[in-house]
């Protein structure tokens, strides 16, 4: 998967350099499969993200969505128009979208970006994946892949989603349009949690500074640490009760985040997974699993996040069994089942 996003992105780079459409770059696996613990290795994802910057004569600002959800920060970008009269003077091609003749844009230079991607004055999420297929499908029959593989576009509204086959291997593929908040490892991406999301909105997303502290721990840890595999047993465990694959990530960060490193050998295995199940037993009860990434004062230097992104009160991943008593005994419940 990785040589071939890597393909992807230097025929992305020949494609669209004298466009205005986003300039994509190196993709990032994030996710499960990047970080070595998919719980059913049998319907895999492999879902990479591929940040977006602007194109020349453009710029994007990120405008929080202050009418969203408090425990799910949504932003909106806004593209706006760059003077470019001082390359112009330079002898760049570039016209000035700002103060050309719109008849001499039409007639000389491709549309903006606003005129393309956007609804409005704003990124569109829907707009940028069908974009994302598109190219895709064209580069394809370029990449040396194309000879011994067979791509399938998959549907799909807020990514671009698509599987490659070569009779005997699968792989299944999401690729994520999103862009940088800075020069953190946080993204707003067009990935979302919500059953319905407007195509202007783009959740932020700590994936890449999730999928970087998993290997800033595997950096640490001993040759025979079980820490993955511990989070693939309780993963593969819970499939069918309701809690949620991120819910038992969440866990099992904040006990890599605290428990020492020499805790996760072989030899632990099973007091890990008396760990992990006496802290899931804890945050029922208490009705209360904080966030890992938001708020964490303890998370590793290293991994850069915006500033408001460490101080922000943590939300709570169980703030529905605080709210719906009939929730948290169902919860209970099939935590004694588990």
């Amino acid at each position: 998967t990785t040589d071939l996003m890597d393909n992807y992105t230097i025929y992305f780079g020949h494609v669209l350099s004298d466009s205005f459409y986003p300039v994509l770059q190196r993709a990032i696996g994030v996710g499960s499969a990047f970080e070595g613990w998919s719980p059913r290795e049998q319907d895999v994802v492999y879902r990479v993200l591929i940040p977006m910057a602007p194109p020349r004569g453009h710029s994007f600002h990120l405008e929080l969505d202050a009418a969203g959800q408090r425990r799910e920060r949504n932003f909106r970008v806004r593209v706006q128009l760059e003077c470019t009269c001082t390359s112009e003077q330079r002898g760049e091609k570039t016209l000035c979208f700002l103060h050309q003749p719109e008849e001499e844009l039409r007639r000389n230079q491709q549309p903006s970006l606003l005129d393309t991607l956007c609804t409005g004055s704003y990124l569109d999420v829907q707009k940028t994946a069908r974009w994302f297929c598109q190219l895709v499908r064209a580069i394809w029959p370029a990449l040396p892949q194309s000879h011994n593989w067979h791509l399938v576009m998959l549907p799909s509204r807020r990514s671009c989603q698509f599987k490659v086959t070569n009779g005997s291997e699968t792989f299944r593929i999401e690729m994520l349009p999103g862009v940088r908040r800075g020069d953190s490892d946080v993204f707003v991406s067009s990935q979302t949690r919500a059953a319905y999301t407007q195509s202007t909105t783009w959740p932020e997303t700590y994936a890449v500074a999730e999928a970087k502290f998993f290997r800033h721990f595997a950096r640490q840890a001993p040759p025979d640490s079980l820490h993955l595999k511990c989070l693939q047993f309780f993963t593969r465990l819970q499939l069918g009760l309701g809690f949620s694959t991120y819910t038992m990530k969440t866990i099992v960060m904040h006990l890599l985040n605290t428990l020492p490193v020499s805790r996760w050998r072989r030899r632990y295995f099973l007091r890990c997974l008396g760990n992990i199940n006496v802290n899931l037993c804890f945050y029922l009860e208490e009705k209360r699993l904080d966030h890992f990434v938001i708020g964490n004062k303890s998370f590793p230097p290293e991994i850069s996040l915006p500033l408001d992104v460490k101080s922000a009160e943590p939300p709570n991943l169980f703030h529905h069994l605080a709210q719906y008593p009939a929730a948290h005994c169902q919860a209970m419940s099939e935590y004694q089942d588990l």
